[in-house]
């Protein structure tokens, strides 16, 4: 089954996590919480003591020192050329991925740069990019980035601290009002210096954690091109504005195919942390209506890279004769990220959701080890955790700090937080489809949240019927899914499955017009004031909290992970949240995987020892010629 989304939205969504960070109206909560106090007041700190580097790290030192080569994991002297191709599902109808309105075209991003660019063998490590240093005060009230004189936009303009505060107001005035309210409130201020130095400050009585980061994560967009185009970032355009970064829009087909073309005369190649990189001059995407289609398309050399994600696919698909012939690798490298937090999310603006009981009821329906036996073919493991297989992962009863930090805002919990083993996913029996022993659970708990059974075998309360909907754009999900409405059927609940197109799926799931769908949330080895975006009780309406969940005692305890000094606080912190959001089950936890799934044409290539927190498919990666021409040669691609 699905373990991470299609190349579109994974672009999309991964752009919006890094440069847009959090919530506006979490802004309020976080204000409320700089006024609690958790353990040991930190010394002061001398807003004197200027501190200048060529990158930051929230915790401890860089990897990498100031003179560094190239990063560890990537082959300085990969050869540049060819073409890698890889699909996305649906439609695109522009190239601004910024807006709400229309589907982005996958990669969208491609071109812009940030001042800071992060490794992918640290957790938190930043090196300058655009800009050449950095300095910051110790009290981090503002940050000054000294930018490179060298850096250039795609059409051969300058970039300078112009186009960086320009970009920042724009994502102010015409970004998703999420970002704008939150970062109006964090960053009100950007000034240009100079020509090549800006200052960011940052607003009082508000958490320094993060904001030196969201400063140099900001995209940097061309403030002539803007101003003579009059272009918004509120509407979707076919148009690519000038970027400064690798890669420009070389052609595309709308809803069937893009291609990008690596600029050669891109500024920073020879830069330290460029190096080994960028090394495709194209890049193309693929469109397909669905997976199914998409298979047939790799298996007739259409596209030549595969991320699968599907566990039928993997198991059953992979026979074909291009595997046979060994034109096509399948490979499965250790993914060191976090799994991402997925499952099957209640939409908590419902109230028929508002229950614990009810959730407990239909969470207890899905049969896990039913479905990964029978249907995903044993490839996965249960998810328990937010922050499954990290330091930040609630395990046994609450010890040391966690501890701590929870008795806090005991009066807030409810009981057995305190001594209890954190909540655990329940236990299915894997030899049938229906678990009748998590039947007569669920039935229970329906019957004490007052949803009786009916002469037809239907729940109902003040005579409405438990009607519960699982919307879904994926045809792989359907084998999924249907199992488990059939299960709920049997509780008595009127489930249904309801799967749309793409487009309508995205218009739904934005406005919230769902009741069940498979989503969650993408959680970081490192914690900040973004937490409090997907799990604040402020931020409701956000895209990033799909499940809708509020909790006070989140709120605060989100004060100790944005203000801790050390990871081992940070991780603490997590902990307990972890601990507290599995008891309120706003979601079914579904499986996670540690492992990539990957099939490619063999014309491509990689460092033997991959980064824990990175593919870099399109990154460092190269194009063996060679290879590729005996490919071409033997009928294997185009």
């Amino acid at each position: 089954m699905r373990q991470d989304m299609s190349a579109a939205r994974v672009a999309v969504r991964d752009w919006r996590r890094a440069a847009i960070g959090l919530t506006g109206t979490t802004i309020a909560a976080l204000a409320l919480m700089t006024q609690l106090v958790f353990g040991q007041d930190a010394p002061a700190k001398d807003p004197n003591k200027i501190i200048k580097s060529y990158g930051y790290s929230t915790y401890g030192e860089l990897k990498y020192p100031a003179d560094f080569d190239h990063f560890d994991y990537v082959n300085p002297d990969a050869p540049k050329g060819g073409e890698i191709s890889i699909w996305a599902q649906g439609t695109f109808d522009n190239f601004n991925p910024y807006t709400r309105k229309g589907r982005a075209g996958a990669l969208s991003t491609i071109g812009y740069e940030s001042l800071l660019t992060a490794s992918s063998d640290e957790v938190s490590g930043q090196y300058c990019l655009l800009c050449e240093s950095l300095e910051y005060p110790e009290t981090e009230d503002w940050v000054i980035f000294h930018l490179r004189k060298d850096v250039k936009f795609s059409d051969g303009t300058p970039l300078t601290a112009h186009d960086v505060v320009f970009s920042h107001y724009k994502l102010l005035e015409e970004g998703l009002p999420s970002y704008a309210e939150a970062v109006r409130a964090l960053i009100p201020e950007a000034v240009a210096l100079d020509d090549y130095t800006v200052k960011f400050i940052f607003a009082e009585g508000v958490p320094r954690k993060d904001l030196i980061s969201q400063a140099g994560g900001i995209p940097v967009w061309s403030k002539a091109w803007y101003e003579k185009t009059g272009a918004r970032l509120d509407e979707p355009q076919m148009e690519i504005s000038p970027g400064s970064g690798p890669y420009v829009l070389d052609s595309y087909e709308i809803n069937q195919r893009i291609v990008y073309k690596r600029n050669p005369n891109y500024w920073g190649k020879d830069l330290p942390v460029n190096k080994g990189r960028f090394n495709f001059d194209k890049i193309r995407v693929e469109y397909f209506a669905d997976s199914d289609a998409a298979m047939e398309g790799f298996k007739a050399g259409v596209y030549t890279f595969r991320q699968e994600n599907s566990s039928l696919s993997w198991a059953t698909r992979y026979d074909f004769p291009a595997i046979d012939k060994g034109w096509v690798v399948k490979e499965t490298p250790e993914n060191g990220n976090l799994p991402p937090a997925y499952g099957f999310v209640f939409n908590l603006r419902r109230e028929k959701f508002q229950d614990i009981r009810v959730r407990k009821a239909l969470g207890l329906m899905f049969n896990f080890s039913w479905t990964n036996d029978t249907l995903q073919y044993g490839l996965f493991k249960q998810r328990e955790s937010f922050w499954q297989n990290s330091a930040l992962e609630a395990r046994g009863v609450p010890e040391g700090r966690e501890l701590e930090i929870l008795e806090s805002v005991k009066d807030m919990l409810e009981p057995g937080i305190l001594t209890d083993e954190a909540f655990m996913p329940h236990v299915s029996d894997g030899s049938r489809q229906l678990d009748r022993r998590n039947l007569r659970k669920a039935s229970r708990l329906l019957d004490e949240a007052g949803w009786e059974v009916g002469p037809d075998g239907m729940r109902r309360r003040d005579g409405k019927t438990l009607d519960v909907e699982f919307l879904s754009s994926s045809p792989s999900f359907d084998r999924i899914i249907n199992p488990y409405v059939e299960n709920l059927k049997q509780l008595g609940v009127n489930a249904v499955y309801n799967r749309v197109d793409p487009s309508q799926y995205t218009a739904l799931e934005r406005d919230f017009q769902w009741d069940m769908i498979y989503d969650g949330y993408i959680n970081g080895l490192e914690e900040g004031i973004g937490l409090t975006q997907r799990y604040g009780s402020e931020g409701l309406g956000d895209l990033f909290n799909p499940a809708g969940y509020a909790s006070d005692e989140v709120d605060a305890i989100a004060k100790v992970v944005v203000d801790a000094k050390t990871a081992e606080e940070m991780q603490a912190g997590v902990r307990a949240i972890d601990r507290i959001m599995r008891a309120k089950y706003f979601m079914v936890p579904t499986w996670y995987l540690g492992n990539y799934w990957l099939a490619y044409y063999d014309m491509y290539e990689h460092p033997a020892k991959l980064p824990p927190y990175g593919l870099g498919q399109l990154d460092w990666w190269w194009y063996n010629a060679d290879k590729a021409k005996a490919l071409v040669a033997a009928g294997a691609i185009r």
